[in-house]
């Protein structure tokens, strides 16, 4: 698998390396967050064995750390070699005492939610020792995947949502700002169907309220609609404010379909029949919020099982916005064909912009300008006037000789914008070649 060299393939202007091996996944958050008080950007991510250094370096858990004022980054070692793959990539957190909070888990392979807290506030150069959340007992020994940190301010709690138990989506609770922390019930659950139940995106407001867009399934085993709702004092809320589960502490789970349906398979947009949604991104505060949602559009293919590989070639992403009271939905980009053969539902990815919901950036190896398919997948950025219905792209790289994958707008500070991504060459979850690179 070949690496990625700056001859090769130039960087654009006012982009920077700051991890020369690293990638993620997408149900992981915070990834990258800018920290204002030491004008620093984090982003996490996970070290490959094809990237540089990799026979010493391939699974650990990384830190970057850019100062924005210098332009000097460093890269932080959380775990060393736990495991090769995207999905292990930390979530983080900026505690009200400054110090950063970092969790990860494994792909499922293992039963344990780990973390470590910064030793000194704004400063990701040390970490306390690593804790661990045992789910064996919970979990029945079925593993534990993802981290998601959220803290609201109103209770004093930081909200960790993991998939767990049944491959729910489950939530750890912690009191004291993540230095401990205790099993919180589950969120959504439902008879499992195929590999596990809902993809699960958060966007929290940091006060009072956490929303979500969630699927009923994975997206190979399913057709799946995609659906809204939140969180707020200890209650899961439909989106138009009605309870539909309290309290949440506790909780056994309910069926996700019982919140607002966002995107319902088989939606029928410009003349293409969309199936198979998956949650890419959500961003926003309470009753104003941009999600982008990747979907399959005309495939007479259905589902196979899961060692059978579909010949899916048209992927689209698409824009959702919420004013309040009503998600409107509307094309985005076309994503192409199928980013990894053995995974038909991966596309290159989108991120809206935290603090401007008008704004996009996109992952696709289909000029959004022309129609056109390029060599490699490319990022664009999309502006819109009319809350999504039209859009004005602009590349953000052009001409690639490798590829560039799932970007990401940091939030922290709204005077601070900071995209960032990985560009290489991806062979699985496990396997890849790819550097983070940020554009500020």
């Amino acid at each position: 698998m070949p690496f990625p060299n700056d001859a090769a393939s130039a960087l654009p202007a006012g982009t920077a390396i700051i991890n020369d091996n690293g990638a993620w996944c997408w149900f992981q958050d915070e990834r990258c967050l800018v920290d204002p008080a030491s004008r620093t950007l984090l982003v996490g991510s996970v070290a490959a064995p094809e990237g540089p250094h990799g026979e010493s370096r391939g699974g650990n858990i990384e830190v970057a750390a850019l100062d924005l004022a210098t332009g000097q980054s460093t890269v932080h070692v959380l775990h060393r070699q736990l495991e090769s793959d995207d999905h292990n990539a930390p979530a983080l957190l900026i505690r009200p005492d400054g110090r950063y909070l970092a969790m990860y888990a494994k792909h499922k392979t293992d039963n344990y939610s780990r973390w470590r807290v910064s030793t000194r506030p704004h400063d990701a150069s040390e970490w306390g020792p690593e804790q661990q959340f045992d789910w064996t007992e919970l979990a029945a020994g079925r593993g534990a995947t993802y981290s998601n940190l959220h803290r609201l301010d109103a209770e004093s709690r930081v909200y960790n949502f993991v998939r767990a138990i049944n491959d729910d989506p489950t939530l750890m609770v912690s009191g004291d700002d993540g230095t401990t922390w205790r099993y919180g019930g589950k969120l959504f659950t439902r008879p499992k169907v195929g590999y596990v139940n809902g993809y699960t995106r958060y966007a929290g407001n940091g006060e009072d309220r956490i929303d979500l867009i969630t699927t009923d399934h994975h997206p190979r085993d399913y057709n799946n609609s995609i659906y809204h709702g939140y969180i707020r004092d200890d209650a899961v809320h439909d989106a138009q404010g009605r309870v539909v589960s309290k309290p949440l502490i506790g909780s056994a789970g309910i069926d996700q379909a019982a919140l607002t349906t966002v995107f319902e398979a088989g939606t029928i947009l410009g003349g293409d029949v969309l199936t198979h949604a998956w949650t890419v991104d959500l961003r926003g505060r309470g009753t104003h919020l941009a999600a982008i949602i990747s979907c399959r559009a005309n495939d007479v293919n259905g589902v196979l099982t899961r060692d059978q590989v579909l010949d899916v070639d048209d992927h689209r992403l698409l824009y959702a916005r919420f004013d309040g009271t009503v998600w409107r939905v509307n094309p985005l980009a076309a994503a192409g064909s199928a980013l990894l053969p053995h995974e038909q539902d991966y596309t290159g990815l989108g991120a809206v912009d935290p603090y401007n919901l008008d704004l996009v950036y996109v992952s696709t190896p289909v000029d959004p300008r022309t129609g056109s398919t390029t060599p490699r997948y490319e990022i664009y950025r999309g502006r819109t006037r009319d809350a999504g219905a039209t859009w004005e792209w602009e590349a953000v790289t052009s001409g690639s000789t490798v590829d560039n994958l799932r970007p990401m707008v940091a939030p922290g500070d709204p005077g601070v914008h900071a995209v960032c991504w990985f560009r290489g060459t991806m062979g699985s979850s496990q396997a890849y070649g790819t550097e983070v690179v940020v554009l500020t």
